[in-house]
């Protein structure tokens, strides 16, 4: 099989197609890997269920080893598509303690970082496309 990607792989039944298209995806694909659900004030506030987590989101973590923990995203690993939250640590076998990586899929962002203009074009784009589904109705 060929290693050049493909947007084509996407669209396969196969596990061994899917694990392709994720580990040869470029960046620009990745950063859709890296998205979590908004939690339900946010999905109100701006109408829309899932947004990319970028650094300085405020997350909670839902499924696994850090179940109910909640802290501030520092990291971002596109390349491992995993996130890295503050105070999420874990002990290796030498005694040094580092950042925990946690999949997006487990956690529900609570709060979101409004620093970027671009992000925040996105979230007043959909709040007033709702509005003015509102408005007709």
């Amino acid at each position: 099989m060929k290693k050049i990607f493909s947007p084509k792989w996407i669209s396969s039944i196969q596990p061994r197609k899917q694990r392709k298209y994720r580990y040869n995806a470029p960046l620009h694909v990745r950063q859709k890997f890296v998205s979590a659900h908004l939690s339900k004030e946010l999905r109100k506030e701006y109408s829309k269920r899932s947004i990319g987590v970028r650094k300085d989101d405020e997350v909670a973590v839902l499924v696994g080893e850090h179940k109910g923990k909640k802290g501030k995203v520092t990291r971002v690993d596109l390349n491992k598509g995993k996130i890295y939250i503050e105070n999420l640590k874990v002990r290796k076998v030498s005694g040094r303690e580092v950042q925990a990586p946690v999949d997006p899929s487990n956690v529900v962002i609570t709060k979101l970082a409004l620093d970027d203009k671009e992000r925040k074009k996105i979230l007043e784009k959909t709040k007033s496309k709702t509005e003015r589904k509102e408005e007709k109705k």
